[in-house]
Formats: C-alpha cells, sequence, structure tokens
C-alpha cells in the first residue's frame, strides 16, 4: 500500500494493530490469587443444522420415525447415528460428531438444547398472535440480524457492544486488575460480541501476531514511522490513535517472542481451520501466568453452514472438523492442566427448517441445539427442553419445522457467566432481558 500521508499511515497503522492483535499491554506478573478460568465460543457461521446433529431415536416425547418422516431427503439413516443417553432417553449425534460423543459419554460434553435469541417466553400461540402477543426478536431469520442479537443479546434494537466485551467489563476490575492484556481475545471472525463498553478486545489470528516492525524493513521508513507516532500535534485524537499504534506494536512483539515460549504436545488435526484457531487459544492459556490473566475470553469461528443446498456432504466435512478440534483443544487444556477451568461453547446465528427445501438443503429457522465442553461441565446429559418435531406443534413458528427456542441466549449466557465469576446484581446489565425469565432458569445448571 503506498502510503501518501499522515490520515493514510494512521488508517493503515490502526488496521495492522488490529490484525496484530495487540491492543493491551503484557504483563510478566503472575495472574494474582483467583483461580484462572476461560470461555471459548466457537460460533457456527451461517446456521447450523441443529436437526441432523442431535436427533431424537426414543424418547418419551417422540422417537426416530417423527424425525425421519419430516425430515425427509435429509434424514440421516439410523444406523449412522452415534447414539448418546439422556436420562431414559436415547438421543443420536450426527455420525460425524464421534469425538464428541465420547466426550459426553465420559461427562466432559453436555447438549444444550433448542437455543435461540428471544426477547420474552415464547410458543406458537403468542407468536402467532395478532395483538397482544409476545414480543419476538426483530428481523428474524436473517443472518446479520440474527448473528448481532445472537452477540449483542439485544434482540429487538441495536447493540454497540456484546455479551463476551461486556462480561470482560465486568470482570476486569475484579480479577484482572494486574493484566494490561485484553480479557477477550478474537482469534477469528468475531463481531460484537467481543466490544465491552470499557474494554476492547485483542485480535490475535491462528498464524500469531504479525508484528510491524517485521513488515518495514527498511530502517530510514522505521524511522520515520517512529518519528510520526512520537510527533505532538496537540490533536487529541490523534495522540489517542498514536499512543495505539505505538503501544499495540509494542505489544505485539512482546506477545509475538512469548507465543514461541509455549509448547503444545497434544496433536491437532491439519487442514482444519478451527483446529488452527484452538490451537493458538491454548497457546495463549499457557501464556496465562506471563500476561498476569485470571479470565480470559475467546472467540473463534467456524464457518460454511449456511447449507441451503449440498446439506448432507457439508456438514459431514463441518461437523467432524468440529468435532476434532474441540476434542484436540480439550486434550491440550488437560495437557495445560486447566481442563477443569476452561468451558468450551458453541452459538450460531439460528437453526434450519425441519423440512428439506428442494435444494437438498434446508432454511433459515430459529431454536437450535449447541455443546459445552470441559471438565467443569456436568456432562453426559442434556439441558433445556428438546422440541416437538410435530409440524404446527407449539414449538413451531409454521408448518416447516421452524422452531421456536425454549431457552434464551440470555439464560445460556446468564448460565455461563455465573460460573466465570459475574456478580449475580450484574447480570441484568450484560443480559438486558434476563428479567423477562424466571430468576431459577438464569443457572441452567450444566456448569458446576
Amino acid at each position: 500500500m503506498l502510503i501518501r500521508s499522515r490520515r493514510d499511515f494512521l488508517r493503515a497503522t490502526l488496521q495492522s494493530v488490529t490484525a496484530l492483535g495487540a491492543i493491551g499491554a503484557i504483563n510478566t506478573l503472575a495472574a494474582g490469587s483467583a483461580p484462572y478460568q476461560a470461555l471459548v465460543c466457537v460460533f457456527l457461521t451461517g446456521g447450523n443444522d441443529g436437526h441432523n446433529t442431535v436427533i431424537p431415536i426414543t424418547t418419551a416425547q417422540q422417537n426416530y420415525s417423527l424425525y425421519a418422516t419430516n425430515r425427509g431427503p435429509l434424514a440421516l439413516p439410523s444406523t449412522s447415528l452415534l447414539d448418546i443417553p439422556a436420562g431414559s432417553d436415547t438421543y443420536g449425534l450426527h455420525p460425524s460428531l464421534v469425538e464428541i460423543q465420547n466426550l459426553y459419554i465420559a461427562k466432559k460434553a453436555a447438549i444444550l438444547a433448542n437455543v435461540g435469541v428471544l426477547v420474552e417466553p415464547t410458543n406458537r400461540t403468542s407468536y402467532l398472535a395478532a395483538n397482544g402477543g409476545a414480543a419476538v426478536p426483530a428481523a428474524l431469520f436473517s443472518h446479520s440480524d440474527q448473528a448481532s442479537q445472537w452477540q449483542t443479546s439485544v434482540p429487538n434494537g441495536l447493540g454497540a457492544t456484546g455479551w463476551g466485551g461486556r462480561l470482560a467489563d465486568s470482570v476486569q476490575s475484579l480479577y484482572n486488575t494486574g493484566a494490561q492484556f485484553p480479557t477477550v481475545t478474537s482469534i477469528q471472525g468475531c463481531g460484537l460480541f467481543c466490544t465491552g463498553k470499557n474494554t476492547l478486545p485483542a485480535t490475535v489470528p491462528p498464524s500469531g501476531p504479525v508484528q510491524l516492525n517485521a513488515a518495514v524493513t527498511d530502517p530510514n521508513v522505521q524511522s520515520a514511522v517512529n518519528s510520526l507516532l512520537s510527533f505532538s500535534n496537540g490533536l487529541q485524537l490523534v495522540q489517542a490513535a498514536n499512543s495505539i499504534v505505538t503501544n499495540g506494536a509494542n505489544y505485539a512483539n512482546t506477545l509475538a517472542s512469548q507465543i514461541n515460549s509455549v509448547t503444545i504436545n497434544t496433536p491437532f488435526p491439519a487442514n482444519n481451520p478451527l483446529a488452527a484457531q484452538l490451537l493458538m487459544v491454548a497457546k495463549l492459556i499457557g501464556l496465562r501466568n506471563t500476561l498476569g490473566m485470571s479470565r480470559q475470553i475467546f472467540f473463534c469461528n467456524l464457518d460454511g453452514f449456511d447449507t441451503h443446498g449440498s446439506q448432507l456432504e457439508t456438514q459431514v466435512l463441518l461437523l467432524q472438523q468440529l468435532s476434532q478440534a474441540v476434542n484436540a483443544f480439550y486434550s491440550a487444556t488437560q495437557e495445560l492442566l486447566v481442563d477443569n477451568q476452561v468451558i468450551t461453547f458453541t452459538a450460531s446465528e439460528f437453526g434450519r427448517t425441519l423440512s428439506p427445501n428442494g435444494n437438498d438443503g434446508s432454511d433459515h429457522a430459529w431454536g437450535n441445539h449447541h455443546f459445552i465442553v470441559g471438565t467443569g461441565v456436568k456432562g453426559g446429559a442434556m439441558y433445556g427442553a428438546y422440541p416437538s418435531l410435530a409440524f404446527g406443534s407449539q414449538n413451531d413458528t409454521n408448518m416447516r419445522g421452524t422452531i421456536i427456542p425454549t431457552t434464551s441466549v440470555d439464560q445460556y449466557g446468564a448460565t455461563l457467566a455465573t460460573w466465570f465469576g459475574v456478580p449475580g446484581s450484574s447480570l441484568a446489565t450484560i443480559f438486558p432481558n434476563s428479567a423477562n425469565f424466571p430468576a431459577s432458569s438464569l443457572n441452567i445448571g450444566f456448569l458446576g
């Protein structure tokens, strides 16, 4: 890029700092006395098809035959499913989820059924009521709107911050007072989830931080860059930008040197974009004491789940990547001796319709099923309420199996936040609609 002016330079450099993941400072002091805890969000971008992720086989409510009838050509053969118990019921996981099945059976993973963005508890009757019906999220079934609402937990307005960032705001002064490196780190693709009111995220790509000076090899250019950054023109905004860029470059250089000191012996699968991201998360967790961190939040992204066509073929690879990557990461947390202190959880902007769309795929829907993984999970169990797969049931917005969530993002996130050490008095700020749900439901119980 040809830099013609100071403005061009600042723009280019600020963009570089974001890529470097260098907003924050590195503290070589050990973390404080609070025990370390981390949340790792894996966002399945595009809207994963939950109906082929967790399938009823024999349950008190319904069985495989109802699923197969209403799923039509998208139904997975019953013989291919990976059986898991859920109380007295039996469900099946997608055949690509071998590793997650093993974690579930070992009670290191749990399932939260039928989660989605809600303003208040909703069913088919209240959803369809012309007047006086339940308040529902704006622009339902839209990728951009639903992704934003999932990440902000603001389903009926515009959110400027995300609930991950607001979690960071809440715990920063409680647990990370000795750390200047950000509480939230985006590895790839984080939207508003990572942004707080008082805190900003770092961005560290899977390949690691890229040093600004490494991209500028001419010493004369480096000198000119340093002169620009140290020049005082009296403009507060420019001076603040200069400070961010300068500190960011220094922090990235330090992080780049430190990251190589972390050895992760756990093998991670190759040619797996999520595995590459989670390996970087493991390395950053390995630096927790060096960075002075007691609480961390990470955001990873696996894209490609918008399966309007070729769904069966597409999900095979994507869910395999998810399962293998999450399993490798869990093993890495065991290696780092923090498997009881790190919780990995999935999210996605929405689920998909139960009925196929005539193009070997399914369309945008609402509720979805998610996984929570870690030694601290009360695993081997399904939480929430698995919905009826009968068309036109109280769980269906229409006659296509567009499932209304029975658990809200607020309830899901509040459970994670409580485990993370967020004071109960802060939950209403982090999850603005949490007061619309019973107080007892704000801790679903899947964490110890």
